[in-house]
């Protein structure tokens, strides 16, 4: 990820990134039906697979299964998690911006990021709601300030309009009197 221009935007800067509960990890032999099971039972949208050094090979998500399992009538106790999981996902590190990481995850459609340490072990797990409550006060901020600089600038333009306004106003009351 590129150098971050803004402050306290990094992942870890976020409260969820401590709050958050632990990744639900299997590995890649388990099965769907295990892995739906200890989703369910969790109350999580997505488990992620990862290899025999704790690192991350793979993601199925509740999509995965509706799509690959339901959809093509397979059976989830006999089928592997290897066999529907998304290879090699998107991973970012706890110092990576998230602004970029939601513009990544907009533009390339995908709602979970793993986040990995130094070694590449998963830390957590972020969804594009996680950014919600960051993106929602940052654009209300953003469109004030917007506003502000709107009308600053062109504050000459303002008055006249206001004149304006207020002239035909009164005129509307003189001329509706008569």
């Amino acid at each position: 990820m590129a150098a971050t221009t803004h402050v306290n935007t990094q992942l870890r800067d976020r409260p969820e990134f401590r709050s958050k509960p632990q990744p639900l990890t299997q590995t890649a032999d388990a099965t769907v039906a295990e892995a739906v099971a200890a989703m369910s039972a969790r109350k999580f949208g997505s488990v992620i697979v990862l290899d025999g050094d704790d690192r991350i090979v793979g993601i199925v998500t509740e999509r995965d299964v509706m799509t690959r399992i339901v959809n093509e009538g397979r059976d989830p106790a006999q089928t592997s998690l290897r066999e529907i999981m998304t290879h090699d996902p998107r991973v970012a590190r706890e110092t990576d911006d998230l602004l970029d990481w939601l513009r990544i995850m907009s533009n390339e459609r995908f709602r979970r990021l793993p986040v990995v340490d130094a070694d590449g072990r998963v830390i957590v797990v972020f969804t594009q709601g996680d950014f919600v409550s960051y993106t929602w006060p940052d654009l209300i901020y953003q469109g004030a300030q917007l506003t502000k600089a709107s009308i600053g600038r062109n504050w000459a333009l303002w008055l006249i309009g206001g004149g304006i306004m207020v002239y035909t106003l009164l005129m509307v009351l003189v001329l509706g009197a008569v």
